[in-house]
Protein backbone atom coordinates (compact mmCIF):
# COMPACT_ATOMS: atom_id res chain seq x y z
CA UNK A 1 0.00 0.00 0.00
CA UNK A 2 1.21 3.19 -0.87
CA UNK A 3 0.67 6.47 0.99
CA UNK A 4 0.10 9.24 -1.12
CA UNK A 5 0.97 13.24 0.22
CA UNK A 6 -2.17 15.55 -0.53
CA UNK A 7 -1.78 19.36 -1.16
CA UNK A 8 -3.92 21.76 0.14
CA UNK A 9 -4.44 25.08 -0.62
CA UNK A 10 -4.29 27.24 2.57
CA UNK A 11 -5.22 31.01 2.74
CA UNK A 12 -4.76 33.66 5.36
CA UNK A 13 -7.41 36.66 5.16
CA UNK A 14 -9.35 38.72 7.70
CA UNK A 15 -11.35 37.18 9.23
CA UNK A 16 -15.06 38.49 9.79
CA UNK A 17 -18.31 37.71 11.52
CA UNK A 18 -19.73 35.10 8.67
CA UNK A 19 -16.42 32.96 9.58
CA UNK A 20 -17.81 32.92 13.76
CA UNK A 21 -19.92 29.76 13.38
CA UNK A 22 -17.01 27.74 11.67
CA UNK A 23 -14.78 28.80 14.46
CA UNK A 24 -17.09 26.80 17.42
CA UNK A 25 -13.33 24.22 17.19
CA UNK A 26 -11.41 27.30 18.98
CA UNK A 27 -13.45 27.84 21.87
CA UNK A 28 -16.72 27.92 24.08
CA UNK A 29 -19.56 29.67 23.11
CA UNK A 30 -17.97 32.71 25.39
CA UNK A 31 -14.73 32.67 23.52
CA UNK A 32 -16.84 33.09 19.89
CA UNK A 33 -18.77 35.90 21.69
CA UNK A 34 -15.19 37.42 22.51
CA UNK A 35 -14.23 37.11 19.18
CA UNK A 36 -17.21 38.54 17.40
CA UNK A 37 -16.38 42.00 20.04
CA UNK A 38 -12.73 41.81 19.10
CA UNK A 39 -13.95 42.34 14.80
CA UNK A 40 -14.76 46.00 15.96
CA UNK A 41 -11.56 46.48 17.45
CA UNK A 42 -10.07 44.55 13.77
CA UNK A 43 -12.37 47.03 11.80
CA UNK A 44 -11.23 50.18 13.89
CA UNK A 45 -7.61 49.05 12.85
CA UNK A 46 -6.44 48.73 16.55
CA UNK A 47 -5.54 44.86 15.54
CA UNK A 48 -5.84 42.28 12.91
CA UNK A 49 -8.09 39.14 13.48
CA UNK A 50 -7.13 36.30 10.93
CA UNK A 51 -8.31 33.05 9.93
CA UNK A 52 -6.44 30.58 7.99
CA UNK A 53 -9.12 28.59 5.66
CA UNK A 54 -8.95 26.12 2.89
CA UNK A 55 -10.15 26.18 -0.74
CA UNK A 56 -13.50 25.41 0.25
CA UNK A 57 -13.49 27.80 3.04
CA UNK A 58 -13.72 25.56 6.31
CA UNK A 59 -11.35 27.20 9.29
CA UNK A 60 -7.87 25.46 10.24
CA UNK A 61 -6.92 28.37 12.22
CA UNK A 62 -7.29 31.75 13.57
CA UNK A 63 -5.12 34.31 15.76
CA UNK A 64 -4.78 38.47 16.30
CA UNK A 65 -2.12 40.93 16.35
CA UNK A 66 -2.95 43.45 19.15
CA UNK A 67 -1.17 46.92 18.11
CA UNK A 68 -2.45 48.57 21.55
CA UNK A 69 -1.05 46.26 24.26
CA UNK A 70 2.70 47.19 23.52
CA UNK A 71 3.52 50.29 22.49
CA UNK A 72 5.76 49.81 19.21
CA UNK A 73 4.93 46.41 18.87
CA UNK A 74 2.22 44.24 17.42
CA UNK A 75 1.00 41.45 19.99
CA UNK A 76 0.32 37.65 18.76
CA UNK A 77 -2.94 36.74 20.64
CA UNK A 78 -5.73 33.89 20.43
CA UNK A 79 -3.78 31.57 18.60
CA UNK A 80 -5.23 28.23 17.75
CA UNK A 81 -5.03 25.45 15.19
CA UNK A 82 -7.61 22.20 14.74
CA UNK A 83 -6.21 20.20 16.97
CA UNK A 84 -6.47 17.40 14.01
CA UNK A 85 -4.12 19.48 12.18
CA UNK A 86 -1.74 20.47 14.66
CA UNK A 87 2.04 20.15 13.33
CA UNK A 88 1.65 20.28 10.16
CA UNK A 89 2.92 24.19 9.34
CA UNK A 90 -0.37 25.75 9.68
CA UNK A 91 0.51 27.66 12.64
CA UNK A 92 4.00 28.48 11.25
CA UNK A 93 1.72 29.99 8.58
CA UNK A 94 -0.30 32.16 10.24
CA UNK A 95 2.46 33.59 12.78
CA UNK A 96 4.89 34.52 9.40
CA UNK A 97 1.69 36.26 8.14
CA UNK A 98 0.93 37.93 11.45
CA UNK A 99 4.83 39.31 11.16
CA UNK A 100 4.28 40.65 8.05
CA UNK A 101 1.33 42.89 9.32
CA UNK A 102 3.09 43.62 11.62
CA UNK A 103 6.12 44.71 9.42
CA UNK A 104 3.56 46.77 7.35
CA UNK A 105 2.63 48.80 10.23
CA UNK A 106 6.57 50.02 10.55
CA UNK A 107 6.73 47.42 13.74
CA UNK A 108 9.40 45.78 14.22
CA UNK A 109 9.23 43.77 17.15
CA UNK A 110 6.49 40.88 17.78
CA UNK A 111 5.43 39.77 21.40
CA UNK A 112 3.58 36.99 22.50
CA UNK A 113 2.61 35.48 25.76
CA UNK A 114 2.27 31.85 26.22
CA UNK A 115 0.71 29.34 28.92
CA UNK A 116 3.16 27.79 30.21
CA UNK A 117 1.42 24.26 30.68
CA UNK A 118 1.54 24.60 26.93
CA UNK A 119 5.05 23.44 25.68
CA UNK A 120 4.21 22.38 22.01
CA UNK A 121 3.28 26.03 21.37
CA UNK A 122 6.18 27.23 23.60
CA UNK A 123 8.24 25.01 21.14
CA UNK A 124 6.86 26.62 18.02
CA UNK A 125 7.44 30.20 18.96
CA UNK A 126 11.15 29.25 19.97
CA UNK A 127 11.91 27.67 16.36
CA UNK A 128 10.43 30.42 15.16
CA UNK A 129 12.94 33.02 16.78
CA UNK A 130 10.72 33.88 19.93
CA UNK A 131 13.16 34.75 22.77
CA UNK A 132 11.47 34.23 26.55
CA UNK A 133 12.04 37.83 28.41
CA UNK A 134 10.03 37.33 31.97
CA UNK A 135 6.68 35.32 33.21
CA UNK A 136 3.18 36.54 34.00
CA UNK A 137 0.40 35.45 35.88
CA UNK A 138 -2.56 35.93 33.25
CA UNK A 139 -6.47 35.51 33.49
CA UNK A 140 -9.75 35.73 31.73
CA UNK A 141 -13.11 34.64 31.80
CA UNK A 142 -13.88 31.03 30.31
CA UNK A 143 -16.61 28.83 30.14
CA UNK A 144 -17.35 25.15 32.00
CA UNK A 145 -18.81 22.25 30.15
CA UNK A 146 -22.32 23.48 31.30
CA UNK A 147 -21.60 26.63 30.23
CA UNK A 148 -21.24 28.56 33.73
CA UNK A 149 -18.39 31.25 33.21
CA UNK A 150 -15.59 31.14 35.47
CA UNK A 151 -12.14 33.33 35.66
CA UNK A 152 -9.53 30.86 34.65
CA UNK A 153 -5.86 32.15 35.67
CA UNK A 154 -2.88 30.77 34.62
CA UNK A 155 1.28 31.49 34.25
CA UNK A 156 2.63 32.55 31.22
CA UNK A 157 5.77 32.90 29.90
CA UNK A 158 6.53 36.59 27.94
CA UNK A 159 8.03 36.00 24.59
CA UNK A 160 9.45 38.82 22.41
CA UNK A 161 11.65 38.72 18.51
CA UNK A 162 12.86 41.08 16.36
CA UNK A 163 11.24 41.14 13.45
CA UNK A 164 13.68 41.35 10.19
CA UNK A 165 12.49 43.37 6.94
CA UNK A 166 12.25 41.67 4.11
Amino acid sequence: MTAQTMRVTLTVRDLTEADLPGLAWSGSPLHVANMARQLARARAGAMDYLVVVTATGRSVAKGGVDYETHPGAGSITEVAVRGELQSLGIGTFLVATMEERMRSRGLSRAELDVEENNPRARGLYERLGYVAYDRALESWDQEGPDGTPYRYETMCTLMRKELAWR
